[in-house]
């Protein structure tokens, strides 16, 4: 567009400088002839274009545009801006082939350029516009098509609606190989990623049945199919297998006696299965290469994000989860009765448990009680006898204390009696005598003290018969003492030492 506007601003300088020498040459024979015919001067005049005159400096402005347009047209023939999440496939007028992964200017010297995204989405949905917009910078996906109509094992079609991620190689080899092989984006997604992607979202579709995938096989399917796209396509046989039926079938109940049902049929049924092939040499399945994977293309991600079986399966399966939800009514209706059945028994349960449990409290409160008695009263025999044992060593302390004092006493009373003896044996016990004497004189001075004495006394004189004078009562005292000193078998006389320790050794 830049060389575009250069060239018609390049004509327009031409024709102005055009222009400009015509209007030089008319005034020039202008003036030759208004010399000849000076006479008519005033009646000729200059014709009309000729006072025409373009601004002064007009040329001079288009021929600096002309050629900013065409430094602009050029630059953009020999540059490109490099865009982020693109690689660029450059070939230049030199005939020189290179790629180009960085971001900003690069330089392709009148060239030409095929622009690749890095990564390519192939796309099913319904909610996308068919087509193929691979290198269009507001496409959301390089390539949308409609849901594809799979058909699964048990011959069920739907419409499956995925999406699959493809990077291409960045390696400057492996790209152009890639680049050379497909030649633009745009054949690349038809001839290579939409087949492959179409092919292997059937395959996989066709190793189970919509009843496994609609009965929780969903995430195996999304499994199988991310695993064939990235690693190659299983090759499969489909047989059918005859096995044993799990539930009998049963004759209709007799109405006169319902539980006899007799069974019929060969208890058998037939199901497709699916065999992979396996390689003899490696024991594993044998793959159908998938042919984007020899250019380095390799698959980032995979995802398969609905499916819609047609109306009969869908009618089926409504029947179906109809059937399921009485069976599972019915299941939980007999389990309410068993667990009501469960709950009466838990009941008389619990009430014999709590009878028991109320006669064990009693039981043990007994057993209890019992048994803190028989401990009290062990407790108070202990007591009793630890008592009796502190009693009896108590006793024996003290009786070993008395022997202890009997000895010291006899030890005491034989010491004093030795002592006195030897103050007997060496005073003749004097002092005791003078002091029973003292005694013995005091308790008869006092006796005769208080004797009653007649104021008259009649008797004879002479030898007669004592009658209780002065002199019968001293001759009695006399009498009394020495009959107390015999009794106390002491001597009244005072001897001398010398015949003490004599008498004493006698």
């Amino acid at each position: 567009m830049w060389i575009i506007i250069a060239v018609i601003l390049g004509v327009l300088v031409v024709a102005l400088s055009v222009w400009k020498s015509y209007q030089r040459v008319s005034s020039s024979s202008w003036h030759a002839d208004a010399d000849v015919h000076s006479g008519d001067q005033n009646q000729r005049r200059l014709p009309l274009l000729d006072h025409v005159r373009a601004p002064k400096g007009t040329r001079l402005v288009l021929v600096s545009v002309m050629v900013l347009a065409f430094a602009a047209g050029t630059f953009n023939q020999v540059f490109f801006y490099a865009e982020p999440g693109y690689i660029y496939h450059v070939r230049t007028i030199t005939g020189q082939e290179r790629v180009v992964d960085g971001v900003g200017y690069s330089m392709y010297l009148f060239g030409r350029i095929n622009a690749w995204k890095k990564a390519m989405t192939v796309l099913a949905d319904d909610a996308t516009a068919d087509g193929v917009n691979a290198e269009a910078d507001t496409s959301v996906v390089s390539a949308s098509l409609s849901p594809l109509n799979i058909m699964f094992l048990d011959q069920v079609d739907a419409d499956a609606m995925a999406t699959v991620r493809f990077r291409i190689p960045t390696d400057s080899e492996t790209f152009l190989r890639m680049a050379h092989e497909y030649r633009s984006p745009e054949n690349l997604l038809r001839v290579a990623l939409i087949p492959s992607f179409q092919e292997t979202l059937q395959a996989t579709a066709s190793l189970m049945s919509a009843e496994d995938y609609y009965s929780g096989d969903r995430t195996e399917f999304i499994s199988e199919f991310e695993n064939q796209m990235q690693n190659g396509i299983y090759l499969v046989k489909r047989k059918e297998v005859r096995r044993d039926s799990v539930k009998p079938q049963i004759a209709e109940a007799d109405a006169s006696n319902p539980s006899a049902q007799g069974e019929f049929g060969d208890k058998l049924k037939t199901v497709f299965v699916v065999e992979k092939k396996i390689d003899r040499k490696t024991g594993l399945p044998v793959r159908k290469e998938q042919k984007f994977t020899l250019y380095g293309i390799a698959v980032h991600e995979a995802r398969v994000t609905d499916m819609k079986p047609n109306t009969k399966f869908v009618a089926r399966m409504e029947q179906k989860q109809e059937a399921s939800a009485k069976r599972a009514i019915a299941r939980e209706q007999k389990i309410q009765e068993e667990e009501q059945k469960l709950l009466a028994i838990a009941r008389g349960d619990r009430e014999v448990a709590e009878r028991q449990a109320e006669m064990k409290v009693q039981q043990i409160e007994v057993t209890t009680k019992a048994e803190t008695r028989r401990k009290e009263v062990l407790i108070e025999a202990e007591r009793q006898r630890q008592q009796a044992l502190i009693q009896e060593e108590t006793a024996k302390i003290l009786l070993s204390k008395a022997k202890v004092d009997a000895k010291s006493v006899k030890v005491a009373a034989e010491a004093e009696a030795f002592r006195k003896e030897k103050i007997l044996l060496a005073d003749n016990a004097l002092a005791q005598k003078l002091e029973a004497e003292v005694k013995i004189q005091e308790i008869w001075a006092e006796a005769f003290s208080k004797r009653a004495v007649p104021q008259y006394v009649f008797g004879g004189g002479g030898n007669a018969t004592p009658v209780g004078s002065d002199l019968d009562v001293k001759h009695f005292l006399q009498l009394m003492t020495v009959d107390a000193a015999k009794r106390l078998s002491y001597d009244r006389s005072i001897q001398t030492a010398q015949s003490t320790q004599t008498q004493a050794m006698e």
